[in-house]
C-alpha cells in the first residue's frame, strides 16, 4: 500500500576469472604467452600502456625497447600506447599519492579505457600502487601483471587486492581488483639480490604453513637448494606457492575479505608494525619471517603446537637465511609496553569485527584466536632474543 514501509533485497553475483601464466623471456618476439593472454577474450587489435618498477629498468637497461619490440612484432595483434610509465620502486611507489595520480594521468592521456589493459611490471609494490590506480579509471580497466620478485611471483601479484600506505596504514587505500592475468617471467629473477631473494621465501613458509604440509616439507627438505638459489628449486616453489593462494582465493569464500578471519596473514600483525617501525628497513618478507617465528613460538607456548614441530618451522627460517629476531622489537610506548603490539589492534581495524588472528595446531593446520596475551607475546619475544644473542 502507497506509504506503508517495505522493502526488498537484491542479490547477484559476478564470476571473476585469471590465468596465471609460468614462463621465461615474456618479451622475446617468438613468446605468444603475453600477446595470447590479452588476447583470450576477443581476438582484436589489444591497447595496452605499461608501467614499469624504476629498479627493474635499472636491471634490465634494454627492458623499454625489448617492450615495444615485442609489440612491433605482434602489431596486428597489439598496440602500444605511448612511453613506458616509470615510477619508484618499494615502498616508496606506495607512500606517495602523486605516484597514483601520475598512473591515472597516463592511462587518461592513453585513453586506456575497460577494454584496453594497463600492464605493470615490478615488484610487489608497484604492482599494489599502479593496481590500485588502474581500478580507480573508468571504474576498473584491466589490468596484466607481471612480478619480477619472489614475492610478487608467489604471493601478492596472483591475490586480488590492491593498496597504497596513507595517514600511517599500511594499504589503508585500496581496492579488491582481480587482474585480468598474471604472467611469471622466471627470468626477471636472475637480476635480484640474493636479500631480496630469500624475503620472498617467506610468503612460503607462511601458506604451507597454513595450507599445506606436504609443501612445508618439501621446503624443509630443499632448504640448501633453496638458500643457495638453485633455479629449478626457485621455480618449483615459486610456482606452488602462487598455486596456493590461489586455490585459497577461490575456495575460501571469502576472497575480498569481508569477514575478520585470513588465514593467509599467519604472522602478519607483528610483521607489518615491525616494517612500520623500521622506517621499512626490513623488507617486507624479512618482517614476514620474524612474524612468523613470533606466531609459532606463540603458538608453542598456548599449547597448540608441540615443541619438536616449532622447532622444525624455527630451523627451517634460519636454514633459509632469515633472522628470528628485530631490534625493533626493543621499542617501547610511553607506557613502557613493547610498540609492536600495537600491531594487534592496527591488525583488528584493518579488517573490523572481532579480533582473528591465525595460530598453528601443526604445519598445515591453522586455527583461528580471538585473543592474543601480550604477556605471552612479551615472553615469546624474549625467547626469540635469546635465540638470536645464541646464535650470534
Amino acid at each position: 500500500m502507497p506509504g506503508a514501509s517495505h522493502s526488498y533485497s537484491a542479490r547477484f553475483s559476478v564470476p571473476f576469472e585469471y590465468e596465471v601464466h609460468f614462463t621465461r623471456d615474456v618479451f622475446a618476439p617468438n613468446n605468444r604467452v603475453l600477446v595470447d593472454a590479452l588476447g583470450r577474450r576477443e581476438r582484436k587489435r589489444q591497447r595496452f600502456l605499461a608501467v614499469l618498477d624504476s629498479g627493474l629498468v635499472a636491471a634490465w637497461p634494454g627492458l623499454e625497447a625489448s617492450i615495444a619490440s615485442y609489440a612491433a612484432a605482434h602489431e596486428a595483434e597489439l598496440e602500444l600506447v605511448g612511453s613506458p610509465v616509470v615510477v619508484p620502486g618499494g615502498e616508496d611507489a606506495k607512500n606517495d599519492l602523486a605516484h597514483v595520480v601520475r598512473v591515472q594521468r597516463a592511462l587518461a592521456d592513453g585513453g586506456i579505457d575497460r577494454h584496453a589493459f594497463c600492464l605493470i611490471a615490478g615488484g610487489g609494490a608497484v604492482l599494489d600502487m599502479a593496481g590500485f590506480a588502474a581500478a580507480t579509471c573508468h571504474r576498473g580497466v584491466r589490468v596484466v601483471r607481471l612480478p619480477t620478485t619472489v614475492l610478487g611471483q608467489n604471493d601478492s601479484g596472483v591475490g586480488v587486492k590492491n593498496g597504497v600506505n596513507a595517514f600511517g596504514f599500511k594499504n589503508f587505500v585500496g581496492s579488491f581488483a582481480p587482474p585480468f592475468a598474471v604472467v611469471n617471467d622466471l627470468a626477471f629473477l636472475t637480476t635480484l639480490s640474493r636479500r631480496d631473494r630469500i624475503a620472498g621465501m617467506a610468503e612460503a613458509v607462511k601458506v604451507a604453513l597454513v595450507r599445506d604440509r606436504a609443501f612445508f616439507e618439501w621446503l624443509c627438505a630443499h632448504a640448501g637448494e633453496l638458500a643457495a638459489l638453485e633455479p629449478e628449486a626457485t621455480a618449483c616453489m615459486v610456482e606452488r606457492c602462487a598455486r596456493l593462494h590461489v586455490e585459497h582465493i577461490c575456495t575460501s569464500g571469502d576472497p575480498f575479505e569481508f569477514g575478520s578471519a585470513r588465514p593467509l596473514d599467519f604472522g602478519h600483525w607483528a610483521a607489518h608494525k615491525l616494517e612500520g617501525l623500521t622506517q621499512h628497513r626490513l623488507r617486507h618478507g624479512e618482517a614476514v619471517g620474524i612474524g612468523l617465528a613470533l606466531d609459532t613460538r606463540y603458538s608453542c607456548e598456548a599449547g597448540l603446537l608441540g615443541e619438536a614441530e616449532a622447532a622444525m618451522i624455527h630451523r627451517l627460517l634460519l636454514d633459509l637465511g632469515f633472522n628470528l629476531y628485530d631490534r625493533a622489537f626493543e621499542l617501547l610506548d610511553p607506557s613502557g609496553q613493547p610498540r609492536v603490539l600495537e600491531g594487534l589492534r592496527e591488525f583488528q581495524e584493518h579488517l573490523g569485527g572481532e579480533l582473528t588472528v591465525s595460530l598453528l595446531r601443526a604445519p598445515g593446520q591453522a586455527v583461528d584466536v580471538h585473543h592474543m596475551d601480550p604477556v605471552l607475546i612479551q615472553r615469546c619475544i624474549a625467547w626469540l632474543a635469546e635465540q638470536s644473542r645464541s646464535l650470534a
